[in-house]
């Protein structure tokens, strides 16, 4: 089965009063702590911080992060939220937002990006 990475490029990073996310060096920190992540739980963070504001369903979130299809049920995406809403702390519902019944988004809290998204993140490769 194929691994999802993310692609090497220069891409955006977010940085809010609690929250900075490096997209090139994959680096999480939490005021000022750095959050260790596995590489799909910064995968799945990163497109969804990519895609800030919008909701995105679970769907779209399996087949980008892991490859999987429609046709696949499984809870790993909620293991992976659930699991970098606690390594965020306080703020991980802030940040990771559930939308019942259609997905989830992540929220920014007044931060910024430095520069813009081009194109995909998550790039398979075996």
């Amino acid at each position: 089965m194929p691994v999802s990475t993310l692609a090497s490029r220069e891409r955006p990073s977010y940085e809010d009063a609690h929250l900075q996310i490096d997209f090139d060096r994959q680096v999480v920190s939490v005021d000022s702590g750095t959050v260790e992540l596995t590489a799909k739980e910064f995968a799945l963070l990163a497109f969804l911080a990519e895609h800030a504001g919008e909701v995105l369903a679970r769907e779209s979130l399996l087949l980008a992060v892991w490859g999987y299809g429609e046709q696949i049920r499984t809870r790993t995406l909620d293991v992976h939220l659930a699991r970098i809403r606690k390594k965020l702390g306080p703020f991980g519902r802030l940040y990771i937002e559930t939308v019942f019944g259609l997905g989830c988004r992540f929220q920014p809290q007044g931060g910024r990006r430095t520069c813009a998204v081009p194109g995909p993140a998550i790039a398979n490769v075996a």
